[in-house]
């Protein structure tokens, strides 16, 4: 865990430098540079995929079904004689938005609750608590499906259903980053002042706890990707003809024996995502300073 700031809640000049050197010792180390570059590349493609995919992702030819790899279709057609390569290069677009903005929402009233607990203790941190293990305890599938019940399947349900489920593993993070803080002089001090508890959390807990909350994040988001796309494999994620990974997947599923091309290429994409997520975030955490295993007690 990180040491606290020698002011805390402020950011000196020497913080600043420090970030530099942290930002100079992730992009030297090989793993950390790769896996960004690779996250950066698929965020690229996301963004201007658009402008440079050779056919319309919707666009279905009955006379080009199942088509190998060739020169006009260069990753082959699916059952609808869907381009492929069209559908691989958008097929993260949707995944990646969806969980940018669940990871906001799970990081926000996760990091906040969690904070909040470990700062007032007591009985409503034991209630809270329990009501966390008993929600952990429960298996991720059906937990989404309770509020897939609720809320309904789509890209907009999808928001709000991955903040809340992947934020339970953040209030625990949070709660025990920030637990090792509030007995230090700094934390008494502030409370000996009659700081409210908001400012005390606001400006002596989460400087001090920021770069766990980062590196949960980050995890959150990968974790989130793989997430989207089990979903939308099991057809409660990102609605067709809408391009995804686990969509395509899904759909080629009975024809992957014989026609491979429409199943590799969106796992490749999948798999390098994930990989690249990964290896930022492991090299992230070592310059940080941050234990990975007290990331992982959530989903």
């Amino acid at each position: 865990m990180n040491a606290p700031d020698p002011q805390p809640g402020v950011l000196a000049p020497a913080a600043k430098g420090r970030n530099w050197r942290r930002l100079r010792q992730f992009l030297a180390n090989p793993s950390g540079a790769i896996g960004l570059a690779i996250v950066l590349c698929h965020v690229l493609i996301a963004l201007i995929g658009p402008l440079i995919v050779p056919y319309d992702f919707a666009v279905q030819d009955v006379d080009a079904v199942l088509q190998p790899p060739s020169a006009a279709h260069w990753f082959g057609t699916d059952l609808l004689g869907r381009d492929v390569l069209t559908r691989t290069l958008l097929g993260g677009r949707q995944a990646m938005l969806i969980c940018t903005i669940a990871t906001a929402i799970a990081m926000l009233w996760g990091g906040i609750l969690g904070i909040f607990l470990a700062l007032v203790g007591g009985w409503i941190d034991n209630i809270v608590m329990r009501c966390a293990d008993a929600l952990m305890s429960m298996p991720w599938i059906l937990f989404v499906m309770i509020f897939v019940a609720a809320l309904g399947t789509g890209t907009a349900a999808l928001m709000p259903i991955l903040g809340v489920s992947y934020g339970l593993s953040v209030v625990y993070l949070a709660r025990s980053a920030a637990m090792d803080f509030v007995t230090k002089d700094f934390v008494l001090a502030a409370q000996a002042r009659g700081e409210r508890r908001t400012t005390i959390a606001l400006r002596e807990l989460l400087p001090n706890v920021r770069d766990s909350l980062a590196v949960q994040a980050a995890m959150q988001w990968s974790w989130m990707i793989l997430g989207v796309s089990s979903l939308s494999y099991l057809g409660f994620g990102v609605p067709p003809p809408a391009p995804d990974w686990g969509l395509m997947i899904a759909d080629a599923r009975g024809v992957m024996a014989t026609a491979p091309w429409t199943v590799v290429f969106p796992i490749a994409a999948l798999s390098s995502l994930i990989i690249g997520a990964n290896l930022a975030v492991d090299t992230a955490a070592k310059t940080l300073g941050v234990d990975r295993n007290d990331a992982k007690a959530g989903r």
